[in-house]
This record gives structure tokens, C-alpha cells and sequence, in this order.
């Protein structure tokens, strides 16, 4: 018997399949998975085919097609379906049950494609026909006007209470109550705002953080003092024109998440006659789509559009493409427009000039929260990827930051380091 007077659960009402997806026998295991949520693909089973994508480094993704003679690839696209099977460990990363809650509420919203089942180690959706971007695609004015577009829509149109709750104040939890560490540490880093959030989230990581010689004890000090003075520093930073400070954030904007859809052949035409020449801002945006939410949580927009714009250089961390301060302008008049129609308010040039400012001084803190995971995935993640070189790249990124923030490095008479000199730039 249900209990009607019970709240919604969006992860409950995703259809459960009770099996897993092996990496070891991936064919065998994607297609058991796949034929459970399509029965009616059993007689053709023949004709199920696997592309495995490979832009991510945490997750495996497949994409699962049934080739029927007779059908066009557009149609055979329009059936197909995704499976992401999750990586291993990554429970200490990720909350899965709140990354399900999140693709959820963006399917209402028309901003996810339709989340079909989940299982044991992963979720299976369906495909969202289009390219995904590379990194060189995120520099391209069409692309980055449209991925303005579309964050700023996320901004002001998704809520956050879906995915989050209030903190208690340090002085609420009780001994009756569980203390675990984590639980308490948020209290005390971010009291009365919503949990978790991306503060709360990078304290969780460094409590997971390896302890086991002194100086991986050492380094787990110094991050901790370092996140808390990240929050003294930034915690309190307005959103947009006084609205709520946290946004419903995607938190990994990388070139593989954003994925450009088909455009009429018109429209593609004239974006790439306008891709030959004339300015950036006359630039026809592209329609794009984010996808993978795992790390979706209530943020500042400042640290979620600081860290889209860290991913321009992608993995290889190629700090001589970012965006210069006249295209970090334009891409926040974008973004500002886009946010203001959706939250049926007015553009006020002002919050320009203050979203600018608040990007800048939030430009060191994605370093710190993807090394901090670096150094994670280093110690659990089978996937053939460098997480310690990594780590130490991201990482770095914070301490030049905070050099140049604190005036450390010029008063030690250094060179400006390359991606401090590029942010910087001004064409």
C-alpha cells in the first residue's frame, strides 16, 4: 500500500533494472541491459550496435543503436539510447541518487533528454542527436554565444531545492543527531545556505582524501585551510542583481558536455558565411545542450562560468587559448540577456560590470576544486588517464591565482605565469 501524502521522489519513479554493466564484458552485459528496457529489439538483437564514447574521463558511455534495414540514420538516432555506466568508486565523488534527481527536473524543463532506467552502476537515456563539442569548438563565437544562451536559461529558470536542503547552523545538530564529520564540517563551512552546494562539496572531497603517510596528511591540512579561506573570501558573493547567490549549476562545463544540435541547412549556411568574417557579437549563436549532471549542484553562476571557461583548453590545460577580457564580456552580455529574459526581468548594464568582476576573482577556484578531485581519482579510478599530473596542473592554477591575488609574485619580482597573463589580455 502507498502512501499518497508521501513527497516525490524523481530517483524512486526512474524504472530500476536489477543488473549491471561489466567493462570486462561490455557487449554482452550493455546488450542485456538494453534489451531488459527494449524488449521489442530481442528479434533484431543481431542489428544492436555499440559506439563507445570517449571524451569523459570518470564514466564509460555507450551509445546503443539498432541498424533495422530500411532505416535512415535519423532514424535510427531517433531510437537510440545512451548508457552510462559509472566509474569505479566514484561514490565518493558523486552522489548518484541526487545526479538521477537532477536529470530528472531538466527533462521536465526540456533541457535533458529523457531519462529511461537506471541500474545497478549507471543510468540509460535517450540519445540527443548532435555534435559534441572539442575544445577549439568552445572558442568559436557561434558555439560560445549559444552556450551563453543556454547557461544563462539554466541560471534563472532551474531551482534548487530539488537538489539541495538547508544547512543547520553548527549550534542545531545535537549529539541525538548523526555527527558524522562530513555532516559537520558543512555546518560549520557554510551555516544556514543550501547543502550541498559546491563549498560543501569540495569539503567532502578533502575529508576522502588519502591520509595514510604524513605527507598526504600534510596536503589534506593545507586544502582544508585553503577551502575555508576560499569561503571567507567568496562565500558570500551575490548572484545576479541581488538574486539568490547559488544557481542550479552544471560545475563541469567541458567541451564534451556541450553538444551542438542539428540546425537547418539555411541556418548552417549562413553560420558559416558569418564564421568567415564579421564580429563576434553579430555571430548567429548555435543551439547547444548540456548533458552529464553528476556534478550539478547549487553554486555561485560566477564559479560555474569561471570553470566553463577554464575547459576552452581542455584536458592538455592549454592556458594560451582562454577567453581574452573582450570575449569574457561579450559571452556575459550573452549570458546576462539570456538570464534576464527567462527570469522575465530587466538587462541592467551594471550587473555586467559586477558579473565580470565576480568571474575574475573566481578564476583560480576550479584549479582548486578539480585538483582536489585529481587527487582522488588518482588513488581509485581504473581509467587509463595521469590524474597526479593532473591534480598538480589544476592545483597549480589556484596557487598562481592566489600569487598574483595576494601580490606574492610580483613582489618576489616573477614573471606573470602564462594563464595569468592571458586572462588578463585584453583583445
Amino acid at each position: 500500500m502507498t502512501n499518497e501524502n508521501a513527497p516525490f521522489d524523481p530517483y524512486e519513479s526512474i524504472r530500476y533494472i536489477p543488473a549491471r554493466y561489466n567493462n570486462e564484458d561490455s557487449h554482452n552485459s550493455a546488450l542485456n541491459l538494453i534489451l531488459t528496457l527494449r524488449p521489442e529489439w530481442r528479434e533484431s538483437k543481431h542489428n544492436v550496435e555499440f559506439v563507445r564514447f570517449t571524451d569523459g574521463i570518470t564514466n564509460t558511455l555507450l551509445k546503443a543503436v539498432n541498424k533495422q534495414p530500411g532505416l535512415s540514420k535519423t532514424e535510427i538516432d531517433n531510437e537510440a539510447i545512451l548508457l552510462r555506466a559509472y566509474g569505479k568508486d566514484t561514490e565518493v565523488l558523486i552522489d548518484r541518487k541526487r545526479e538521477t534527481s537532477s536529470h530528472c527536473l531538466l527533462a521536465r524543463h526540456g533541457l535533458a533528454p529523457a531519462l529511461l532506467a537506471r541500474f545497478d552502476n549507471g543510468l540509460l537515456y535517450k540519445f540527443l542527436q548532435g555534435t559534441v563539442c572539442s575544445p577549439a569548438d568552445l572558442r568559436k563565437p557561434e558555439i560560445w554565444r549559444g552556450v551563453a544562451q543556454r547557461l544563462g536559461q539554466w541560471h534563472a529558470t532551474l531551482p534548487i531545492a530539488s537538489i539541495s536542503t538547508t544547512c543547520p547552523t553548527p549550534t542545531q545538530i545535537t549529539p541525538s543527531q548523526n555527527k558524522r564529520a562530513s555532516i559537520v564540517a558543512m555546518a560549520d563551512l557554510t551555516p544556514g545556505k543550501p547543502i550541498p552546494n559546491v563549498w560543501t562539496t569540495m569539503q567532502k572531497w578533502i575529508l576522502g582524501l588519502p591520509t595514510s603517510t604524513t605527507q598526504q596528511l600534510e596536503r589534506r591540512n593545507l586544502l582544508q585551510k585553503e577551502l575555508e579561506w576560499l569561503v571567507s573570501q567568496l562565500g558570500n558573493t551575490p548572484g545576479v542583481g541581488g538574486t539568490n547567490p547559488f544557481v542550479f549549476a552544471h560545475c563541469d562545463l567541458l567541451s564534451g558536455n556541450v553538444i551542438i544540435e542539428p540546425a537547418p541547412s539555411s541556418a548552417s549556411a549562413s553560420r558559416r558565411s558569418s564564421a568567415s568574417g564579421g564580429s563576434e557579437e553579430n555571430e548567429p549563436p548555435a543551439t547547444v545542450s548540456f548533458i552529464d549532471y553528476e556534478y550539478a549542484t547549487p553554486a555561485p553562476a560566477s564559479f560555474d562560468i569561471a570553470n566553463h571557461f577554464a575547459e576552452w583548453g581542455g584536458f592538455d590545460c592549454d592556458f594560451t587559448v582562454l577567453p581574452t577580457r573582450h570575449v569574457r564580456r561579450a559571452f556575459l552580455r550573452e549570458y546576462l540577456n539570456s538570464f534576464s529574459i527567462h527570469a522575465s526581468r530587466a538587462f541592467k548594464e551594471s550587473e555586467l560590470d559586477e558579473l565580470f568582476e565576480q568571474v575574475d576573482r573566481f578564476r583560480g577556484v576550479p584549479g582548486f576544486y578539480w585538483g582536489i578531485w585529481a587527487l582522488i581519482q588518482a588513488q581509485i579510478s581504473l581509467i587509463d588517464f595521469d590524474y597526479a599530473s593532473y591534480a598538480e596542473i589544476r592545483l597549480g592554477e589556484y596557487w598562481a591565482w592566489k600569487r598574483e591575488m595576494n601580490g606574492e609574485r610580483a613582489g618576489a619580482g616573477e614573471q606573470v605565469p602564462v594563464r595569468e597573463r592571458r586572462w588578463a589580455q585584453e583583445e
